[in-house]
């Protein structure tokens, strides 16, 4: 027995995912991929050798206190131009705008939504992604807190993987309209976003997440540390993560 393949048999189960992508000489889209949390909306997703960020932010606003997720990643997808979901703080092909790209192997798109309940007379236009990245279907929708149209779950599908705002507020989904949107859309999982977390903060109009998990009373809900980790073809049963 080679000692290769020892050290793959040796590892242990939280670092399953890196040894096979890279130890033990597997693709990484048979892993999947990692997701980072950053607070607020900002999330790191590694997987099939790409990254890609979610809302990188100044710590202004319901940000206020968190780190700035200065870093570097392929890929920067952005909710808006705001300094709490769209910061140009890191490094990466920063993309805001609506619209079809193919970059570094991924194909992603964007599609306008309103920012606020009025049609975006307040706030303006927001843009909710959809991508797929290590055999994973992805749908982003950090910054709207407009209901999605016909068009929309047409174009965003049924994704294994839903990013979703829920702290409420003028500019975010609160518990009821980010519940009544993912039993839409029918996830695998359920990454709830931008929402207080701890004390109250100054000049953010948004709360905690308890609205929304009491809204989805019923699914299986996992408290979770900074990083998860998720394989592709996913169980069909829903899961909610709540991240640190």
């Amino acid at each position: 027995m080679s000692m290769f393949f020892l050290f793959c048999r040796s590892l242990k189960p939280a670092f399953l995912f890196f040894a096979l992508v890279s130890s033990c000489g597997l693709p990484a889209v048979a892993g999947g991929v990692s997701i980072t949390s950053y607070g607020h909306s900002a999330l790191m997703i590694r997987g099939a050798g790409k990254s890609v960020l979610l809302n990188p932010f100044k710590a202004v606003g319901c940000a206020t206190g968190l780190k700035e997720p200065r870093l570097k990643a392929n890929i920067i997808l952005a909710s808006s131009e705001l300094a709490d979901e769209g910061a140009r703080i890191a490094r990466g092909t920063y993309l805001v705008k609506p619209g079809s790209y193919r970059i570094d192997g991924l194909n992603l798109e964007g599609f306008t939504a309103p920012h606020d309940r009025f049609g975006g007379r307040r706030f303006g236009l927001a843009t909710l992604w959809q991508w797929t990245q290590g055999g994973l279907s992805f749908a982003h929708l950090g910054g709207s807190a407009a209901p999605l149209t016909s068009e929309d779950k047409v174009l965003l599908g049924s994704p294994d993987v839903l990013v979703i705002a829920v702290g409420g507020g003028s500019k975010v989904y609160d518990g009821v309209e980010a519940a009544k949107i993912v039993r839409e859309l029918k996830p695998k999982r359920v990454i709830p976003v931008q929402y207080v977390r701890g004390k109250s903060v100054d000049n953010c109009d948004q709360t905690g997440i308890k609205p929304f998990l009491d809204e989805m009373k019923g699914t299986t809900i996992r408290k979770t540390g900074k990083t998860i980790y998720l394989r592709k073809n996913l169980p069909e049963k829903m899961i909610i993560h709540v991240m640190r």
